[in-house]
């Protein structure tokens, strides 16, 4: 039977690290990646993790590949802090490694707690996480933002769900957006993606109908329409940010 490591990168994550790490306590072994938290993450983590290190920032893909190099176990379940996994979940993990997978990796759905309810409509949901796999077979990719595991050899899919509590309100939900968007507005620009005046009059406008309408966001009523209007400005700052690096880039000029 494939034993299992549960690896958790963390900076100031005191209120959710003890939740998450509860949530995998029947796993084989539990690892905290920290880069330098200021409230109590690593003290109330090594009352619960097998090893807590501490370690100084180098992206999310690195950091998570370091995590994954320091298990013991071949087999690697990545959680973010704001991330539970649910009793059936593990349930299903478990089967899964009985014996060896033929699968090298394997998605896992995530729900998002939001506003007082689960979302399982607009771009949140399922929004497949691929978290659970092989690091024989895998690593994590990626430079500033959207980081993922890429994997060598079949994927497959979990029926069970993993929580997500990402904002505590809108306030933060604001915060997450001005940060993220300037990361892959980063990203976009180095990879040499433009933003022309098109994008940025029609994308957001794109992006809040699919979430509104395509994706069933209308069925969360006021909360939906929120989040919709949240995804779309997203993209909206996105796209405003990479036109602003572009601007002042010597050798770019806008579109």
């Amino acid at each position: 039977m494939p034993k299992l490591s549960v690896t958790i990168i963390t900076k100031d994550e005191a209120n959710d690290i003890a939740a998450a790490l509860q949530s995998v306590s029947w796993a084989d072994e539990r690892i905290v990646v920290d880069s330098g938290s200021t409230d109590d993450t690593v003290a109330i983590a090594k009352t619960l993790a097998d090893r807590v290190v501490v370690r100084e920032w180098a992206g999310y893909a690195a950091q998570k590949n370091h995590a994954a190099s320091l298990a013991s176990h071949e087999w690697i379940l990545s959680l973010d802090a704001d991330e539970r996994v649910t009793p059936e979940l593990a349930a299903e993990i478990r089967e899964k490694l009985r014996e060896e997978p033929p699968d090298r990796g394997f998605r896992i759905r995530r729900v998002t707690w939001h506003l007082g309810r689960w979302i399982r409509t607009t771009d949140w949901y399922p929004d497949y996480q691929l978290r659970l796999y092989d690091r024989r077979a895998a690593e994590w990719t990626g430079r500033h933002v959207h980081e993922g595991v890429h994997v060598h050899g079949r994927v497959g899919r979990l029926r069970g769900e993993l929580q997500h509590y990402a904002y505590r309100d809108i306030a933060e939900h604001m915060e997450t957006i001005e940060h993220y968007t300037t990361l892959a507005a980063r990203q976009m620009f180095e990879q040499g993606r433009g933003a022309s005046a098109l994008d940025i009059a029609l994308q957001p406008a794109f992006a809040f109908l699919r979430n509104y309408i395509l994706k069933l966001g209308f069925l969360d009523g006021s909360v939906g329409l929120t989040i919709s209007k949240m995804n779309a400005r997203y993209v909206a700052l996105k796209f405003q940010k990479l036109r602003q690096l572009e601007s002042r880039a010597p050798s770019r000029e806008p579109r």
